[in-house]
């Protein structure tokens, strides 16, 4: 049992890595062991992520929490003081200003704020804020999908649709998980 005198300290986590590998799923597992632990999360996604639900967010396995779809990061800093927890998902879709409200969050509401994002976009280039997430926090994790082409571990989101959008929302009909050799080979091919 903690005493009265226990530190409430804040903290940066960072899930990262490819499409389909199991950053969301990431993210909602350490949400649910907070809320076990009875404590009180917020948890936010962009709100041009409707992919599966306009509210939750969803991983591609339909696990799923309650959350807010916001448009600015700086929406965040309206969390209630009794707040220990915060999670956010699809974080590379956020601008640069997510930095400064994720150390706010942590430094002086003295909150774990646990992120998960795509670390690389379709052309395999650092995505959105995240490349500052990962150097701030205490904590990061790249998880890894499965190639489809070879079976090595996959860190290449795949786009098999012809745009050239920056953000194209997508699943399996839109993406695919490469590893370094079949993403490379792939991008030969296609001429980038």
């Amino acid at each position: 049992m903690f005493s009265e005198s226990f530190k409430k300290t804040g903290c940066i986590e960072v899930i990262c890595g490819s499409m389909f590998s199991g950053k969301t799923e990431e993210l909602i597992r350490r949400l649910k062991r907070a809320q076990f632990a009875n404590q009180k999360i917020a948890v936010f996604k962009p709100v041009v992520d409707n992919r599966y639900s306009d509210v939750d967010v969803v991983s591609h396995d339909l696990h799923s929490v309650t959350s807010k779809p916001i448009s600015s990061p700086s929406e965040m800093l309206n969390i209630a003081d009794d707040v220990q927890v915060v999670g956010i998902d699809e974080a590379q879709f956020f601008d640069s200003s997510l930095v400064e409200v994720c150390k706010t969050l942590a430094n002086e509401k003295k909150v774990r704020v646990i992120i998960a994002g795509l670390d690389t976009d379709y052309l395999g280039v650092p995505f959105g804020p995240m490349p500052q997430l990962m150097a701030i926090a205490e904590d990061v994790q790249k998880v890894h999908a499965i190639c489809v082409k070879c079976g090595s571990l996959a860190n290449h989101s795949h786009r098999l649709t012809k745009s050239k959008e920056l953000v194209v929302l997508g699943e399996k009909d839109s993406y695919e998980p490469l590893c370094r050799e079949c993403y490379n080979r792939l991008k030969e091919a296609e001429g980038r």
